[in-house]
């Protein structure tokens, strides 16, 4: 049964959407089925996807930097301006919500992938939980970079490469993805190389945003603490089993760290998410501004979104590895 009437049938009912998904257990006649792993599900396609949906801007660029925006049937949440690179292929994308996607909306769109970089987007709040969707003949992508207990030992760098090596086996185009790679690749090379050799190692706090009066900074599960880890330049949080930990301004101030990295979300348009209002809050805090790295104003600006798990990772790792030489921490 074509995709379009698939969906159409799961649309109109959950109960008939089983006896509507074609089975992706035998490949098409003359074409070789592709295996790949994503967040503990197995999905097998039989051909390349041809109507992905992905659901924010990190998964969004991403895809369009292997070259498959001509496959994306609708992107939804941009966080902030698209890099250049990639605007003129974003352009040509529908954006089905330019916030949250909706269950109603990514059916819609009748994709036969769905991706994003978190796995926190496949609810039943938000477009259905994976299950639900592989019911209906959906299959999703998540990033490996979210879901770390499925390659333990592996590091966030090289699950975010394992995407791009997945990606380019679904959407056949494995030399794209491994090109990536060795851009990529290069990049963290050369920041390695930048805190090799330092007797003294320092400390760094990723600052992301605020909220209600409360920062958040980078904890040991995220992409912060790896480019901690290639630069060996301690992450201040790194005993924080989380992503994205809440902590009090002042616990900030008692780790002292040697550098502060300040997330800017200025597109997000909420209060405390700007670089500007950041810097603002830690030079009037009666503790934080007594902070060495906040008077010697050791302070590195970094697009926010590249701080998440998307192909701009890297290029906040270069960011942080010249900040830290010009500042002269780094080698």
């Amino acid at each position: 049964m074509p995709h379009h009437a698939r969906m159409g049938c799961a649309l109109a009912a959950v109960a008939l959407a089983t006896a509507c998904a074609t089975p992706a257990d035998s490949a098409a006649p003359g074409q070789h089925a592709v295996t790949v792993s994503s967040c503990g599900q197995e999905l097998r396609f039989d051909r390349p996807p041809e109507r992905v949906v992905t659901l924010e801007q990190s998964s969004t660029e991403t895809l369009l930097a292997l070259g498959l925006g001509e496959r994306m049937a609708g992107t939804a949440y941009r966080v902030t301006k698209v890099r250049p690179e990639y605007q003129a292929a974003y352009d040509k994308i529908p954006v089905l919500n330019p916030k949250a996607l909706t269950g109603e909306q990514l059916r819609a769109a009748n994709p036969d992938l769905a991706v994003s970089s978190f796995a926190a987007n496949f609810t039943k709040d938000k477009v259905g939980t994976r299950e639900e969707l592989r019911t209906l003949g959906l299959p999703s992508y998540v990033s490996a970079v979210d879901c770390p207990k499925d390659l333990p030992g592996v590091t966030p760098f090289e699950r975010l490469f394992r995407d791009y090596e997945n990606y380019g086996k679904v959407f056949g185009v494995p030399d794209r993805a491994a090109e990536l790679i060795a851009q990529q690749r290069e990049v963290v090379k050369q920041a390695e190389a930048a805190g090799a050799g330092r007797a003294t190692k320092p400390t760094v706090v990723y600052l992301y945003s605020v909220f209600k009066g409360l920062p958040y900074v980078a904890g040991r599960t995220g992409m912060p603490s790896d480019m901690s880890r290639i630069l060996s330049a301690p992450n201040a949080f790194d005993d924080i089993d989380q992503a994205w930990p809440e902590v009090p301004w002042e616990e900030i101030a008692r780790r002292d760290p040697t550098v502060i990295v300040v997330g800017d979300l200025s597109d997000r348009d909420s209060p405390g998410d700007s670089a500007a209002e950041k810097l603002k809050m830690m030079r009037e805090h009666p503790v934080v501004s007594q902070l060495s790295a906040v008077k010697q104003n050791r302070i590195i600006q970094v697009p926010g979104i590249e701080l998440d798990p998307t192909v701009r990772s890297a290029n906040t790792l270069r960011l942080v590895t010249e900040g830290m030489k010009a500042l002269g921490v780094l080698g």
